[in-house]
């Protein structure tokens, strides 16, 4: 069931399947033991799911047991899907909370449902009727997180927002016959759907005298449907832009870095990038000299991208109308730049990816998600997982920017599921 979060911005609602070869099941850790005379849960029954379609709907036959000693007097089973999934039917013995996006990580809905029954030692119990859980128009490679633990409903997560109880009937743990159990605390599985994303490029059209400095603002976007979880992909996409001969950089813009004469820019910031959302690169250019018929390119890196079935739209001119007098060349590549000449000051991204506290109304289920709002240069928009960044900002170039980036994803998902694996 939807859950909308309090703070709403606009957007629209942002990964055909990459093959279950480039999927892995990540399993839990193996349940602790301690002392030998506590209960000690662990959850089974889960298993990935793939060749699924917009619209489809699949249960969750989640298991759990007791490997300890002692009986647990209450359980609760909790379910965490990404954006292109939701909850359907829940339980009134379950909440249900959306939670967005932080640390990099993309929102999600978590349906924790518990139970006010004894679990003894030995014992498999599963729900007498499994949670449901329906396919958006925006599913691609998604997330299923299921863990156990003993007690009344756990800490929500401070992030989200407040969890609301389901309406449909109550259900119960129902024995099960052994060899089902699990024999973890907690299992995470990609679910997979069949979609497409169209991934695509906007150039620009300069106009100006010698020696005039110009703005070009050239854009990246996912028209969707799907929605690109970027952890799960083998590759991410890049953006190359060339720039019009007779130029040279003034400001470039802060995620972009010189490369072979072009500039290398990242087609989002962040772990995924929502349905509809966009980048934009800022550049200030100095118009250098006339040369005829000077253009541009701005275009997508050459990854597989088998989600992407729309090539049309990868590479966009950027052109440049030298007006009046100055001298004229002849036709070439663009010039490079001088990065230089403002002493590494950076210019401002107004773009983002992601998606994470969502704005308009999935139709499929009514789930919120998707991009946001315009910003001005070096703020975020469509989706809000792009930092506010100014000119006073020092670049990070090159493989130094690469490292800062996915050490700091890295960290920040290690941090966040150390958090929920703990709670």
């Amino acid at each position: 069931m939807p859950i909308p979060p309090r703070n709403r911005r606009a957007s629209g609602s942002v990964v055909a399947a990459l093959g279950a070869a480039g999927l892995i099941v990540l399993a839990g850790a193996p349940a602790a033991f301690g002392d030998g005379t506590a209960p000690e849960l662990v959850v089974g029954g889960i298993e990935p799911v793939h060749g699924l379609k917009p619209g489809d709907t699949f249960d969750l036959p989640a298991t759990v047991a007791n490997k300890g000693v002692g009986t647990a007097e209450k359980v609760w089973i909790s379910y965490s899907v990404t954006r292109g999934l939701d909850f359907v039917d829940v339980p009134s013995n379950c909440r249900v909370q959306h939670i967005r996006s932080y640390d990099e990580m993309p929102e999600n809905w978590t349906a924790t449902c518990a139970f006010d029954q004894a679990v003894a030692p030995g014992v498999v119990y599963t729900p007498e009727k499994p949670l449901r859980v329906k396919v958006l128009d925006r599913a691609y490679i998604d997330s299923l997180f299921v863990r156990v633990g003993t007690g009344g409903f756990p800490m929500e997560d401070e992030n989200g927002d407040p969890s609301v109880a389901g309406t449909a009937p109550a259900v119960k743990l129902v024995e099960q016959p052994a060899g089902r159990e699990g024999s973890a605390k907690y299992v995470d599985v990609p679910i997979t759907s069949v979609n497409t994303a169209d991934y695509q490029v906007t150039g620009a059209a300069l106009k100006g005298h010698v020696g005039d400095t110009v703005t070009m603002k050239v854009k990246f976007a996912n028209a969707g449907p799907a929605w690109l979880f970027e952890e799960k992909l083998e590759r991410s996409v890049q953006i190359m832009i060339t720039l019009p001969a007779g130029t040279s950089v003034v400001k470039r813009d802060y995620y972009c870095h010189a490369d072979g004469g072009k500039y290398r820019c990242p087609a989002h910031v962040g772990m995924y990038m929502a349905e509809d959302a966009q980048m934009t690169y800022t550049f200030k250019l100095k118009i250098d000299k006339r040369i005829a018929g000077a253009k541009g390119s701005i275009a997508l890196t050459t990854e597989p991208r088998p989600f992407d079935h729309n090539k049309a739209n990868d590479k966009a001119d950027i052109t440049l109308d030298v007006t009046g007098g100055g001298s004229t060349g002849s036709t070439g590549g663009s010039t490079g730049g001088s990065d230089g000449s403002t002493g590494g000051s950076t210019g401002g991204s107004d773009g983002s990816t992601g998606g994470s506290t969502g704005g308009s109304t999935d139709g499929s289920a009514g789930s919120t998600g998707g991009s946001s709002s315009t910003g001005g240069d070096g703020t975020a928009t469509n989706g809000g997982n792009l930092a506010e960044t100014g000119s006073s900002a020092l670049p990070i170039t090159g493989a130094a920017a690469a490292a800062v980036v996915t050490g700091a994803g890295a960290l920040l998902i290690a941090r966040r599921r150390r958090a929920r694996n703990l709670s």
